[in-house]
């Protein structure tokens, strides 16, 4: 080690001569010698195709226009209801999203979807879809003027909100299925998209009306709007987009390109408009209490069954697909039997729970697989994914695994 002399005497130097730099490592022994492999080892299997993630996630650019957009909003409640009213209309808000949340989610067991992409529809629904709703009725102010009289306000909650508000919710759906659409497969997850970003939107819009209420009627107003919006309304939004996000599946389900799927975008996009300007109308011009018994709630038990039927075609989708695996080789017929119907799947997850060690995470990554599967031959044979063959190889060699170490003693 070398020293500098100065008036302080001597002290280290930072950067010794026989090192490079002060953060270099010194050479105190000679490697130890590594002994040879006995056998070459076969080369990492890496797939020439794109990445397993690429058709199944959000471009990061939609991501950073939430983060700007959702600044904006935050400043705009803050500014416009002050923190204490904006928190106490946040936590109200949270309850009904999360019962429609755990909902939304109870359909898409079957099949479910990339947990980014179902936090992406949540968040469009609350940042983006607002942002734009907000900024095009601050336009339309701006132009137009609102003079409030009664037909100005029957303009804009009949015809102004149900349109821009589905428009701005309808984008959401139409983004996802153009950049992920290898996790846009058909009816029941164009519903579940649309329901998550119509909840996404509700829960922002139920802070502001929760916020308002509690400033200007303290608890019992509060109160009131809670149960108007949170009890007997939480599901309104998510079934308005809902119909925008099945026009979109029935659209992916028979391999529709971006450009040719703007047409059924368009219907669903009209159907969300109408209900959304009936339950409106209903609201202001008719006895809202009448028109929800005999209207509103007929249209949501429709609503109801209409997904239980999407879902058993899911499930009759899935044995037709694992059935012509099965007559390949890859699967039993009792295995497509019990991979197809939500008993069977109960009845699996039970025998695996039996077993040493308890193999219930083991066969639930089985049935998550198979299922992946028949919804990958699904898309090969509609022609709208190129990389399905690299899935199908990666999936089939997957539920191999999974069966062996099932089965293992």
């Amino acid at each position: 080690m070398t020293y500098d002399h100065g008036a302080g005497g001597a002290r280290p130097s930072l950067t010794p001569p026989e090192f490079a730099s002060a953060l270099a490592q010194p050479r105190v022994a000679s490697p130890a010698t590594i002994v040879p492999a006995a056998v070459s080892q076969a080369p990492v299997p890496v797939p020439a195709t794109v990445s397993p993630r690429s058709g199944r996630s959000a471009p990061i650019w939609i991501v950073g226009i939430l983060v700007l957009v959702l600044v904006a909003i935050v400043g705009y409640f803050l500014n416009a209801i002050g923190p204490g009213a904006s928190l106490v209309g946040m936590l109200l808000a949270l309850i009904p999203l999360a019962g429609v949340v755990f909902a939304v989610r109870l359909v898409d067991r079957w099949e479910p979807e990339p947990r980014g992409l179902l936090i992406l529809a949540v968040a469009w629904g609350a940042i983006a879809a607002v942002g734009i709703a907000l900024g095009v009725d601050l336009l339309i102010t701006m132009a137009f003027g609102n003079d409030g009289s009664t037909l100005r306000e029957a303009l804009t909650v009949v015809v102004q909100a149900p349109v821009v508000e589905e428009v701005a919710k309808g984008i959401g759906v139409f983004l996802i299925f153009v950049t992920a659409r290898r996790a846009f497969d058909g009816p029941v997850d164009g519903i579940v998209y649309g329901a998550l970003i119509g909840a996404g939107f509700a829960f922002t819009e139920n802070i502001q009306y929760f916020a308002i209420s509690f400033i200007e009627g303290g608890a019992a107003e509060t109160s009131t709007t809670f149960f108007m919006r949170g009890i007997l309304s939480p599901f309104a939004h998510v079934m308005f987009t809902s119909v925008t996000g099945f026009a979109l599946g029935l659209a992916a389900r028979k391999g529709l390109s971006a450009s040719h799927a703007v047409g059924p975008w368009l219907l669903g996009l009209a159907g969300a408009i109408a209900l959304h300007a009936l339950w409106n109308g209903s609201a202001m011009f008719g006895d809202f209490f009448g028109l929800y018994m005999t209207l509103q709630i007929p249209l949501f038990v429709g609503f109801i069954l209409g997904v239980i039927a999407l879902r058993r075609e899911e499930s009759r989708l899935t044995r037709r697909r694992l059935g012509e695996y099965a007559a390949a080789g890859w699967f039993t017929p009792q295995e497509v039997d019990m991979l197809a119907t939500p008993a069977g799947r109960r009845a699996a997850l039970g025998w695996a729970k039996s077993l040493r060690g308890d193999r219930t995470p083991l066969m639930r990554g089985f049935i998550g697989d198979a299922t992946a599967l028949a919804a990958t031959r699904q898309r090969a044979i509609t022609g709208r994914d190129p990389d399905a063959a690299s899935d199908e190889r990666d999936l089939l060699a997957r539920t191999a695994a999974a069966r062996a170490a099932l089965f293992a003693p």
